[in-house]
């Protein structure tokens, strides 16, 4: 995975903690009923997981990269020399 699709996963998962935070934050803090509090909460916790889950994904592929993107559809390892499109 190239360092720009890393910073772009990575980005969106900030993005996503940050709405959700904002959101719950103002929810709790405003005048509405506990079942729409609670639908919210859930939500909000299912989001920031998949958050996780893409930070995760970003960093496991920058860890792996081990090789050069030439342009769009070629990978060639530096090690091997092989390439794959």
């Amino acid at each position: 995975m190239s360092r720009r699709d890393a910073l772009i996963l990575r980005a969106a998962a900030i993005w996503t903690v940050w709405v959700w935070g904002t959101r719950i934050w103002n929810i709790w803090n405003d005048d509405h009923g506990f079942g729409f509090k609670a639908v919210h909460t859930v939500l909000a916790v299912v989001s920031v997981a998949f958050a996780v889950a893409i930070w995760r994904v970003a960093r496991r592929g920058r860890a792996g990269h081990s090789g050069e993107v030439h342009d769009a559809g070629t990978f060639q390892r530096s090690t091997t020399g092989a390439s794959r499109s």
